[in-house]
């Protein structure tokens, strides 16, 4: 366990866990925890929500917030963001939206897509700062954005063709993410949804869960699966998912 929870932190994140020698299903093993990774990010966001909070606006601690989920996770799912949004923007037929995806650099669609993501998120966060959701929020948004990557996983075949599939060290992690990552998975983000605020949490967990099955079924239908991009954008749909439906004024 030790040693998957390493792996699942080198590959989701840029915090210094030393050098870990793994293999593609290595990886795909360790997904797993990726939601155990994601609270821990989400633990370190809302500290810097507590302490800056009393002395910047809501919006300018937002934006400090975002702005450490960027360099914490090397902003791998902002990129993954606007890759898929310029594949399936443009792309029209599968091999076209693969080849898109692949293009580092970013079209208008990528543009849009990044600019309104980071734009509600920051929105988001800077609504909750300073209310009692706001902890809650920030814990569960990335331990269930990360759980959304093993969901579309386990649903869905890998989209692209394998390099080399003799080998183990080669091709997508996701290929060998299965129902078994998938269920201790849930269970690791279930205390997450549910520890505070637990009927928000539900919730959240719910049309998050929702979001992400509707999101992977569109992979399957434009793509025929799910690659590393679009499961990148899955993580950053959820985290906005999350966050907006923690802003919504329920009475709890």
């Amino acid at each position: 366990m030790i040693r998957q929870v390493q792996i699942a932190l080198a590959f989701l994140t840029r915090l210094p866990v030393g050098r870990v020698e793994c293999t593609a299903e290595d990886i795909g093993r360790s997904a797993r925890w990726f939601p155990l990774v994601g609270a821990l990010l989400g633990t370190v966001y809302a500290a810097v929500a507590i302490l800056f909070s009393p002395l910047f606006p809501p919006l300018v601690t937002a934006v400090l917030v975002v702005a450490l989920d960027a360099v914490l996770t090397g902003a791998m799912h902002f990129d993954a963001l606007a890759d898929t949004a310029d594949g399936f923007g443009a792309g029209r037929m599968r091999d076209d939206v693969l080849r898109i995806m692949r293009d580092h650099s970013i079209g208008s669609y990528g543009a849009c897509a990044l600019m309104l993501a980071i734009a509600l998120k920051v929105a988001a966060i800077g609504a909750l700062i300073g209310t009692p959701a706001a902890i809650p929020a920030l814990l569960l948004a990335p331990a269930h954005g990360r759980w959304s990557a093993v969901f579309s996983s386990a649903l869905a075949a890998y989209a692209r063709p394998a390099t080399d599939d003799t080998s183990k060290s080669v091709g997508s992690p996701a290929r060998f993410i299965g129902y078994g990552e998938l269920v201790i998975a849930t269970a690791t983000l279930l205390p997450a949804a549910l520890s505070f605020r637990p009927w928000r949490g539900a919730a959240a967990l719910l049309f998050g869960a929702v979001a992400v099955a509707g999101w992977t079924w569109h992979c399957r239908r434009k793509i025929g699966g799910v690659t590393g991009d679009t499961l990148g954008a899955g993580i950053g749909i959820s985290e906005c998912i999350v966050l907006a439906l923690f802003t919504i004024n329920w009475r709890a």
